[in-house]
């Protein structure tokens, strides 16, 4: 039977027929204008290291990172979310270092703010990179002190806005951080600064070249076994089994005034961030983590797959599930590829 002897009105064909028609009907756009890039930023002049698990991925001097700034925003990226990498003997238990006004982190946003102005900086309030345990939050007689963690960020906060930070990112899982994070913020009178809670933070094994990246991850308790310090983060980032429960910690944040919501990570996670959107009446970020991008990166390398097709379907991917925004390791690339 010839095709032609077919009845068939309904042919989606039609509409993948040449590239100009597939441009027409495309359903995802995805630009420039949806990605941050994070940025990790260490001690000491005109350096950079590269991240051994996250190739092409380097942690800067404030020097360097600003040219790396410069250069991002002259490819129309909107922002970036910086992390620090301090060395272990500026960490402690008690994260003290978190709050001293003249360290690595806050001058670094006070450089690049000078630098770029109009680049939005997006700031950490996480302990772990401060924290000697490696966690997120306080350790006090075993487990993580939820309202104590609380007191140390909101200090931290106001640092980084009093600093020219313009959004706030608490990525701890801390019960109750956003409403808090808000109220110090504004009664320093930093009200025009917003919060981008990370809502739905899995506890999720693809963070582990970030942790590389910052030296931040839980302590070893095989290398400290008379220290009582949690093994891992599950008792405060959320299950990988459970979705439903990104919507409970959604409602509580924007009842807590944050002002963008964050799902992390992000590949295995699309029907979260999609639930997420659904849910919401801010912006959805999404986070692109360490792991996602190194395996990517590792499949290139060895001639497994192409990169920036891989990449760019991998971004278009979470656009579609529903982020705003992503953070993603791949943002510069991605904009030249988007320039093509």
């Amino acid at each position: 039977m010839a095709s032609s002897d077919y009845d068939l009105p309904l042919r989606p064909r039609r509409l993948r027929k040449t590239r100009n028609i597939r441009r027409m009907a495309r359903e995802t756009r995805l630009s420039t204008d949806d990605l941050i890039a994070p940025l990790f930023v260490m001690a000491g002049d005109n350096q950079r290291e590269e991240v051994p698990s996250m190739p092409d991925t380097y942690r800067h001097t404030i020097d360097r990172l600003v040219d790396h700034a410069e250069t991002l925003h002259a490819l129309g990226i909107p922002a970036v979310a910086l992390f620090p990498a301090l060395p272990d003997h500026l960490k402690t238990p008690d994260a003290e270092h978190a709050l001293d006004p003249d360290h690595l982190y806050p001058n670094a946003i006070r450089v690049l703010k000078d630098a770029v102005p109009e680049l939005m900086i997006i700031t950490d309030t996480a302990l772990d990179p401060y924290n000697s345990d490696g966690h997120d939050g306080i350790v006090r007689d075993g487990r993580i002190d939820n309202d104590a963690t609380i007191q140390v960020m909101c200090e931290m906060a106001v640092l980084h806005a009093e600093a020219g930070a313009d959004i706030i990112a608490p990525s701890d899982m801390m019960d109750g951080r956003v409403g808090a994070l808000r109220a110090a913020l504004d009664d320093a009178g930093h009200t025009d600064a917003a919060i981008l809670s990370y809502t739905a933070k899995y506890s999720s094994n693809y963070y582990g070249p970030f942790r590389d990246a910052l030296d931040s991850a839980p302590e070893d308790k095989a290398e400290a076994p008379e220290k009582d310090i949690p093994a891992n983060k599950d008792t405060y980032q959320m299950d990988p089994a459970n979705g439903e429960e990104a919507i409970r910690e959604l409602m509580l944040d924007l009842d807590e005034g944050a002002d963008m919501a964050m799902v992390k990570p992000a590949l295995p996670y699309l029907d979260v961030i999609h639930r997420v959107q659904q849910h919401s009446d801010v912006p959805v970020a999404a986070y692109n983590v360490s792991g996602e991008y190194a395996m990517i990166k590792a499949a290139a390398q060895n001639g497994w797959l192409d990169e920036k097709a891989c990449a760019l379907e991998a971004l278009t991917g979470i656009r579609r599930a529903g982020a705003d925004v992503i953070l993603t390791y791949f943002a510069e690339d991605a904009a030249r590829w988007l320039e093509e």
